[in-house]
């Protein structure tokens, strides 16, 4: 039977697997992200208080953490070193830096076969889950434009896909198809509106993906999961520091990045709001993400791209609102849930979404162009 321990006990040990000296004072759950687990821990190093990420990897979702790590660590050394050539002041709080093992590795792997990963944790930042203000979103369209085009440039071999057709709508649909003809939990029959709203929409499905496979949308490095709160502001100035959570940077095409920027930054909910006739999405927060990206991403958009961007963000949301639904009805494997009917509750939060994007899109797109 395995030892129960307690994460005091546990954080103990890891503590003593990196390359950190000193005594640890305390740690904290992070209560942010969907899947991996994570803690801020302070420590007492050489006189002062220091704090640090802990992280366990979610090996049941990404299986490969020797590809998921090559990713990062060449991902952050890159950009570092990019920042460092533009002679750009904060390094350290404008990318993520790995803290090794004492054996210099860039992971630890304990007796219960989890992976355990150290960052340094970036002071006088913090997240939100909702944008407060057009400035907000326009660092947030900076902070997004910029990682990808520091990556433009990125050498050796192509990146690892750390979860293969991450954004596959297509295929996100048949998985969605099959756990309803199976409904193990019984809970299809209480979602049939929002099973028929999704296959109402089927035609939008495998655009992007036709265009990646055909040539016509080029493949980049992108991050996969732009969400708002996967950007760490200053905490007085509101400047975008540091993109975070890089685990699902792997190529693909930034259309979805950007779309994932207009489902988490122009609406005025969180992704899991109850009181659906809030939901919207908000023509002052597109026009501030959009102008923010294409003036960092601009150089390097194809005209194809520039178009398809407002479509991108319909799209992104309608394909993760089939990854909330087939997630509630096989019994919410994959992302972490706080209440019952959560991921269903994040479904209906995003359908209506891409309703309300649905009547905007061509008013979003015709300021995308005039970009």
């Amino acid at each position: 039977m395995r030892e129960i321990r307690s994460d005091r006990e546990v954080l103990e040990e890891i503590s003593h697997k990196f390359q950190i000296y000193g005594e640890l004072l305390h740690a904290e759950v992070c209560k942010i992200g969907h899947i991996n687990e994570t803690y801020i821990a302070a420590y007492y190093q050489a006189g002062t208080r220091v704090r640090y990420i802990h992280q366990r990897i979610n090996t049941d979702v990404f299986k490969n953490p020797d590809h998921v790590m090559e990713n990062v660590m060449r991902v952050t050394k890159h950009i570092r070193d990019t920042l460092r050539k533009k002679q750009i002041k904060e390094v350290t709080r404008r990318t993520l830096t790995l803290v090794p093992t004492r054996d210099g590795l860039p992971y630890y792997r304990d007796c219960y076969d989890n992976c355990w990963r150290t960052y340094f944790l970036i002071e006088d930042t913090r997240t939100y889950d909702v944008v407060k203000n057009e400035r907000q979103a326009y660092q947030a369209g900076k902070a997004f434009g910029e990682f990808q085009n520091y990556l433009i440039n990125l050498k050796g071999n192509r990146l690892y896909d750390t979860i293969p057709n991450f954004h596959n709508t297509p295929l996100r649909l048949e998985t969605l198809y099959k756990a309803i003809e199976e409904d193990k939990f019984n809970r299809a029959a209480g979602v049939k509106r929002e099973i028929n709203f999704i296959k109402k929409h089927e035609a939008i499905a495998p655009i992007l993906i036709r265009g990646l496979k055909d040539g016509s949308i080029p493949e980049r490095i992108t991050h996969n999961d732009t969400k708002f709160n996967n950007v760490m502001m200053d905490v007085k100035t509101d400047e975008a520091m540091c993109v975070i959570d890089l685990d699902t940077v792997m190529p693909g095409t930034v259309l979805y990045d950007f779309g994932d920027m207009v489902r988490t930054t122009t609406s005025s909910t969180t992704e899991d709001e109850l009181n659906l006739s809030k939901v919207k999405a908000r023509t002052s927060m597109f026009q501030s993400l959009a102008k923010g990206y294409v003036e960092n991403a601009g150089s390097f958009l194809t005209p194809k791209e520039k178009s398809l961007l407002t479509f991108a963000g319909k799209l992104i949301t309608y394909t993760i609102a089939i990854r909330f639904l087939t997630d509630y009805l096989s019994g919410d494997v994959y992302f972490r849930v706080h209440r019952p009917f959560h991921n269903l509750d994040r479904c209906r939060t995003q359908l209506k979404l891409v309703e309300s994007l649905e009547r905007k899109e061509d008013e979003f797109q015709k300021f995308v162009d005039l970009l």
